[in-house]
């Protein structure tokens, strides 16, 4: 997994080769964001000789704290080829302002 932090958004690339999108589930509660998923594979093989399945499967859970500064709102997932691409953007945070001082001197 990659995390990349951006001007505007952190972006998170995650390799998932043989792992179908409908079996990944992404969300974002109380500013933790949850990838978790599947894999199942079976192979089948048949021959004159012989007979063979093959399955394949096991589960994944990350969990990720993020800043106050995200925003769960907007956040994007895109997934092809088994590379998971998920972008959260930053909220926009108030600039610091100068207070100009009145009065006489």
């Amino acid at each position: 997994m990659d995390i990349k932090e951006g001007k505007h958004d952190f972006k998170l690339k995650i390799d998932l080769p043989g792992i179908d999108k409908k079996n990944v589930i992404i969300s974002m509660e109380r500013g933790v964001l949850s990838i978790q998923g599947e894999r199942v594979e079976e192979k089948k093989e048949e021959s004159d000789n012989y007979y063979r399945i093959e399955r394949v499967s096991g589960k994944f859970y990350r969990r990720f704290a993020l800043p106050e500064t995200a925003d769960a709102e907007k956040i994007q997932a895109n997934m092809t080829k088994g590379v998971l691409e998920i972008t959260i953007p930053k909220k926009e945070v108030a600039r610091p302002k100068s207070i100009e001082i009145k009065g006489e001197e």
